[in-house]
């Protein structure tokens, strides 16, 4: 009796391209809501509730990223405010904001996106292209990203 090799039908070579949308771009969003640095933390903290959001970016008069403002950041300074006894109404952001911005590249790979959420340990990421803030990308964008794909191989 001699061995018999089974290898399957065979699958006929197909020149199919793949245009599932695959980079942070794809996804980022493109409408946000910025604030100046001239802004008082009360007006801020009103925009953050108002939009149910819990930072944003902060641009110049040239839409160049130079900060983010959160949530955290105006709690900080209330704690101050409230601890010091000073009045809040004209406290600008900018000096409470970060400045040591971590942004994103819009060509990156959705994917290796969201490995540098978990790495940085960060809500979001700010995208800018030529100097000038183009976008911002979430971690629910990458999940959104993600449900749209799941009928692609890699979620199988």
């Amino acid at each position: 009796m001699g061995i018999k090799s089974f290898q399957g039908a065979r699958r006929q070579k197909t020149n199919i391209i793949d245009n599932t949308p695959l980079k942070v771009s794809d996804y980022m969003t493109r409408n946000l809501i910025t604030f100046t640095p001239d802004q008082t933390i009360e007006s801020v903290m009103q925009a953050l509730i108002k939009n149910r959001i819990s930072g944003g970016p902060v641009v110049n008069e040239k839409h160049e990223l130079i900060g983010i403002i959160s949530e955290g950041d105006c709690i900080k300074q209330i704690s101050e405010s409230r601890y010091y006894n000073l009045p809040m109404q004209d406290k600008t952001i900018k000096k409470h904001m970060a400045t040591n911005i971590e942004t994103i590249d819009g060509n990156m790979n959705i994917f290796d996106a969201a490995n540098k959420f978990l790495n940085a340990k960060r809500r979001r990421f700010p995208i800018v292209e030529k100097g000038k803030l183009v976008g911002q990308i979430s971690q629910k964008d990458v999940l959104k990203a993600a449900m749209e794909l799941k009928g692609q191989n890699w979620w199988k």
